[in-house]
């Protein structure tokens, strides 16, 4: 039950410093957080962990916590915004894959300690990032486009609930379909990239569920930039 703990533990650090990035520094603070996030969650996902009786990949809590930023720029400062936040983890994203893959073609010195294991990471990124970023734009521009639909539909503050999940919820298993089977299918037995595919799912249905309380809290967050220009 370690890791099925820890990931508890994760998912709500991860959540509880996005709230921080928030309120310290507004809705720049969110913007950069789906830009970290976004290339870390790639990172981490080139690591496979038991959770829950299967199979699955790290990184599931922090990317799914991108979707909740682009929820709160979507709810508090508009559908442009957050589209804006897409852009901008597309794009730190390709520059990480570019960069590292210029990184890896320099010759290492006799004392370097670091290329193999650089390469053992970053090899794997270009096929995972490939993956993550049809799988990204796709999925992250439909959760914009249904949390704008159901905001319409279900417009009360009581009612975040339904926008947030809505949207996370399908665009979720949008991105999953297209990420695991560009990125896993054929790399690992189709049993095992079953199980990825639904513990991936699972867990970015649980961190989804669990993010919830979190929208609400910045609902009412009053960053410290807008409190300055204030005054």
């Amino acid at each position: 039950m370690f890791n099925e703990f820890l990931g508890l533990g994760f998912a709500l650090f991860n959540f509880v410093l996005l709230l921080i990035m928030y309120k310290v520094f507004g809705k720049t603070g969110l913007f950069a957080w789906v830009a970290f996030a976004t290339i870390l969650a790639n990172i981490q996902v080139t690591k496979t962990i038991e959770i829950i009786g299967l199979t699955a990949t790290l990184g599931n809590s922090l990317y799914a916590s991108t979707f909740l930023a682009t929820d709160i720029l979507n709810e508090k400062y508009g559908r442009k915004e957050a589209k804006k936040a897409v852009w901008l983890g597309f794009s730190s994203l390709l520059i990480m894959v570019v960069t590292m893959q210029f990184g890896l073609q320099f010759i290492p010195a006799e004392s370097d300690f670091a290329h193999e294991a650089l390469e053992t990471v970053f090899g794997l990124v270009p096929q995972i990032a490939i993956a993550s970023m049809i799988a990204y734009l796709l999925a992250q521009h439909i959760d914009v486009i249904i949390f704008s639909a159901l905001r319409k539909v279900f417009p009360k503050d009581s009612q975040f609930w339904i926008r947030n999940n809505g949207s996370t919820l399908l665009s979720q298993l949008i991105d999953t379909l297209i990420f695991t089977s560009i990125a896993f299918f054929g790399v690992f037995p189709f049993d095992v990239w079953i199980q990825i595919f639904i513990s991936t799912y699972v867990l970015k249905f649980i961190v989804s569920v669990l993010d919830t309380p979190f929208g609400y809290i910045a609902k009412k967050i009053r960053p410290l930039d807008e409190q300055e220009a204030v005054r």
